[in-house]
């Protein structure tokens, strides 16, 4: 299997001391879009998503609701896992941290890496913020007006004191820096890796990777007394899933590397700094490629729980719909940046983009066939130099939506496809085909076919973003299923001439709420 057949793309898996807001939602659908569309162009895909089930803040948070840490996790995972459905994600797998596969392969790549000679046991004392499960330096934290240490995040610190074993991260600054300048795209967007080298350039301390002040987490080998650090048991996960120990498993081997590790930004220093590091140390390739996306802010303020503005994902499907929310989150703003939710944002791109743009050209296009071709396919006659022209763009987008997807830009795939159906917008007023039936039936019939291919190819090519309503769009089309991959594109699974076709209905209706 050469290295383009294979994709595995995951999401962070989710941690359980939260209830799933819109950001959950937004990195499992970018991730759905980037594994649907590489199914659709004929790759062997993996897609992993999950919930990180250990660690203080959860055995924190259990106590807090007076129950076990187990049932605790069992509660809150399987509202991630009903989150998945909820969004039509396509995942493979769903991984939860407390699985016993998992506890074996987290343990065995401690073994890995200590045999390496890269883990010392010794004495923590530093900063620690529980909520972001991660240890800070002096120099990184700043103070509150109530002179509280605050770390980057905004998550108070704690000095915490105890034994812990030590992976010696300070070894890897050069490899890391060698990884990264061999790999320019491996950290993307560049303004993220911009940021990874400033922080390994800045010089690596070893890392505290075990804790003795509380239990809910995985044993360290050998020594019951500690628990794992809660960031190499989560970031194991992605290869626990591929059957990790057994490096021999088929799914390790067709899809190890993974190609695209996709994260929010506020964890992009785990998987771009500590996890390359580990898997170096335990003799393992790194990934391919981490993406670090962007957050989403409500009306111009940050999601919180203090100010009660957290979007739920339920929500805004039940108002929506689920395809216009999938459409919206990755055509809204370039994907890795930050951006805003508002609804009358939500409205627009709903009335606009799919309503009046993409939703009035399949409808009128099928519907004048409907009217003037018997509800046939027409039979083309020759193809002037504005029809061939329409077609080429159409024939030629999958690769620029291919070329864009690889860089986990579904927003620049998404411009694209735009570009494709205004130019097919403006070619229908061009060549009013309704006048053509009173003076020129057979050039009709030809402006009628260009048009009916440009709307196969894009409902072909939407179905990665808005799987159910292509369905619908290449249903009225009267595609079957093995004319809906990507590679029926193009002049070989061309519409056929005499292919009767049904009355075509609307397929995305105004929001009028």
């Amino acid at each position: 299997m050469s290295e383009r057949d294979s994709y595995y793309v995951t999401t962070p898996i989710y941690y359980v001391n939260d209830v799933p807001h819109l950001g959950h939602a937004y990195t499992t659908v970018a991730c759905d879009v980037l594994a649907r569309f590489m199914r659709l162009d004929g790759r062997r895909v993996r897609f992993l998503t999950g919930t990180d089930e250990h660690g203080q803040k959860v055995e924190k948070s259990a106590a807090a609701a007076d129950t076990e840490p187990l049932a605790f996790c069992d509660q809150v995972s399987q509202a991630f896992r009903d989150l998945t459905v909820a969004l039509n994600a396509s995942n493979d797998d769903f991984i939860r941290t407390t699985e016993a596969r998992h506890i074996e392969s987290v343990q065995a790549l401690w073994k890995r890496i200590a045999d390496n000679g890269h883990i010392e046991l010794g004495s923590y004392s530093g900063w620690y913020a529980v909520r972001d499960e991660a240890f800070y330096a002096e120099d990184e934290l700043v103070e509150n007006e109530a002179g509280e240490k605050i770390a980057p995040s905004g998550a108070p610190v704690e000095w915490t004191e105890e034994p812990s074993y030590f992976f010696k991260l300070s070894d890897f600054e050069q490899p890391l820096l060698e990884l990264y300048e061999s790999h320019p795209d491996m950290i993307l967007p560049d303004s993220r890796r911009n940021e990874v080298l400033s922080f390994v350039r800045g010089g690596l301390r070893d890392l505290s990777i075990s804790r003795t002040s509380f239990r809910w987490g995985i044993p360290v080998p050998g020594d019951d007394e500690h628990v794992m650090y809660v960031w190499l048991d989560a970031l194991t996960n992605y290869i626990t899933a591929l059957g990790f120990p057994d490096t021999d498993a088929e799914l390790y081997k067709t899809f190890w590397p993974a190609h695209t590790h996709m994260v929010g930004k506020d964890i992009l220093r785990f998987h771009a700094v500590y996890w390359p590091a580990f898997l170096l140390a335990a003799g393992l390739e790194p990934p391919k490629r981490i993406f670090a996306h962007g957050w989403w802010t409500v009306d111009g303020q940050k999601m919180s729980k203090s100010l009660g503005n957290a979007l739920n994902p339920l929500d805004l499907i039940e108002r929506y719909g689920l395809d216009p929310l999938r459409f919206f989150m990755l055509r809204e703003i370039p994907f890795g940046r930050d951006g805003d939710f508002s609804h009358d944002a939500m409205v627009t791109r709903m009335n606009v983009d799919l309503a009046n743009d993409l939703g009035n050209l399949a409808q009128r296009v099928l519907s004048m066939v409907h009217k003037s071709c018997d509800a046939h396919v027409p039979e083309p006659g020759e193809f002037t130099s504005d029809d061939n022209a329409l077609l080429a763009q159409a024939h030629a987008l999958v690769g620029v939506m291919r070329d864009n997807m690889e860089r986990e830009n579904p927003t620049g795939a998404l411009t694209a496809f735009f570009d494709l159906v205004g130019a097919a917008n403006r070619y229908v007023d061009t060549m009013a085909p309704w006048t053509l039936k009173k003076t020129d039936v057979p050039r009709m019939k030809t402006v009628l076919y260009t048009l009916a291919e440009v709307v196969r190819h894009l409902a072909v090519l939407i179905q990665p973003f808005m799987p159910d309503s292509a369905s619908t769009m290449l249903d009225q089309m009267c595609l079957a299923d093995d004319a809906r991959s990507f590679a029926s594109l193009g002049s070989g699974g061309a519409l056929k001439p005499g292919t009767e076709l049904p009355k075509p209905q609307g397929v995305f209706p105004r929001f009028e709420g």
